[in-house]
């Protein structure tokens, strides 16, 4: 299953933002992994608009699985204050699929 979602960036705060992409904890990896995630991106328009791409089996399942992981906890935390617009929760909680209408393999 590929899902896309969007998520935004606050806008003073995107330098930084991709900075903390650059270094991101290995163990964190090792979750994402662990629960499912592959061949995970995220691009970011200079506004702020943040992509995310990702493949699982069953995304709701990897992102639930993922709250069992407490550096999740610790990486929510710390990146909660880079987004705009949070509903309820951190980032991991407010990344909604988009539907995909379409598929070149």
């Amino acid at each position: 299953m590929r899902i896309c979602f969007l998520l935004k960036i606050r806008q003073e705060k995107v330098e930084e933002y991709k900075k903390h992409h650059t270094q991101v904890w290995p163990e964190m990896q090792d979750a994402l992994r662990a629960t499912g995630w592959r061949n995970y991106s995220l691009f970011l328009k200079p506004d702020g608009l943040l992509v995310g791409y990702l493949e699982t089996d069953d995304f709701a399942k990897s992102c639930a699985e993922m709250k069992n992981y407490p550096v999740n906890e610790r990486w929510q935390a710390h990146m909660t204050p880079f987004f705009e617009a949070l509903s309820r929760g951190g980032a991991d909680d407010n990344m909604f699929p988009l539907e995909e209408i379409f598929h070149l393999d």
